[in-house]
């Protein structure tokens, strides 16, 4: 599966919720939690996944919220995925509050790794960030993923300025000492901040010019098709560390995009920041119809530009970025 202009599809990033006990400041706006009523069902979301592995070469699945450890029927859905043949890597991006009661049965029933939202180690900043009151729970998350094997555990942060800009360095000083890979994130112009976007986005020069108070050396690392450009670097004692920078704003990577998302009532997002295509829901209800899946996906990837547009119309916690 491509779209137009040569990208192999390889990667779907499925929301299963859109629900969150997060307020994350760049995410979503302070409102009551969206109904779960018309998501995907667990059976709908492995026939999705099967036909896309099977027939089109995905081979990497990433589930995605909102917060997906609030779907009840989470295990099932990764119990249903993990034995398809051929799906390589099934990972799940989380906020990491109730992870450290359920890290073990999630690789049990066949999660390979976890990415974990950190934005402060500053209790205060992370409550008027996230809107929790959830640093030691997530620290916690942190802690019984690495120890159930969820492997590599990875540490996302989105960087905004005047929120957690100056914790740049102590948040890769933890990640270090921890043995953890961590990833800042640019700030997009989409979301509660979308009109703020000039006066609160960090782009990775400074980003980096900030972690120079503790980084000694940079050398490039593996990126591949990995939206994260990544270095390996060096700390003062000897210490080493893999750092990476999401950098869609600063510099895109749409020229190696292999991914689509699907949102937990089955619209179909081809690029993140676009505007969706559709839904995919009369493809999989009331029964699975594969070719109508197909041309339903086809059409939306006749669309997908180039690069992305300067700012998104999507809510982040519908899709999961």
């Amino acid at each position: 599966m491509q779209d137009v202009f040569g990208r192999a599809i390889g990667y779907l990033r499925l929301s299963v919720t859109k629900e969150c006990e997060s307020r994350c400041v760049y995410c979503r706006p302070t409102e009551s939690p969206g109904s779960a009523s018309g998501a995907l069902s667990a059976g709908e979301i492995e026939s999705l996944a099967r036909h896309l592995v099977e027939k089109h070469g995905v081979r990497k699945v990433r589930l995605t919220g909102g917060e997906p450890m609030i779907r009840a029927d989470l295990i099932e859905i990764v119990q249903r995925l993990g034995k398809i043949d051929g799906l390589e890597d099934l990972a799940m991006t989380t906020n990491g509050l109730t992870l450290a009661g359920q890290a073990k049965a999630l690789k049990e029933a066949g999660l390979k790794r976890v990415n974990i939202s950190l934005d402060s180690l500053d209790s205060e900043k992370y409550q008027r960030i996230t809107g929790v009151d959830g640093l030691g729970r997530v620290l916690r998350g942190i802690d019984a993923a690495v120890a159930a094997g969820l492997a590599p555990v990875k540490l996302n942060t989105v960087v905004v300025r005047g929120e957690n800009d100056h914790d740049v360095a102590d948040l890769l000083l933890f990640a270090v000492d921890q043995g953890l890979e961590i990833r800042f994130i640019e700030l997009m112009p989409m979301g509660p901040l979308a009109g703020q976007w000039e006066q609160r986005y960090v782009p990775e020069s400074e980003i980096r010019q900030r972690l120079g108070d503790v980084v000694t050396t940079w050398r490039p690392g593996v990126s591949g098709s990995h939206a994260a450009r990544r270095y390996r670097v060096g700390l003062p004692y000897g210490r080493r560390g893999v750092v990476g920078f999401v950098t869609a704003m600063s510099c895109p990577f749409c020229d190696s995009c292999n991914r689509i998302r699907i949102a937990a009532d089955g619209t179909y997002y081809p690029c993140l920041m676009d505007r969706p295509a559709g839904s995919i829901v009369g493809a999989l209800r009331p029964v699975f119809e594969p070719d109508l899946l197909d041309r339903l996906l086809e059409k939306g990837l006749v669309g997908k530009e180039r690069e992305h547009p300067g700012t998104g119309t999507a809510v982040m916690t519908h899709i999961g970025g």
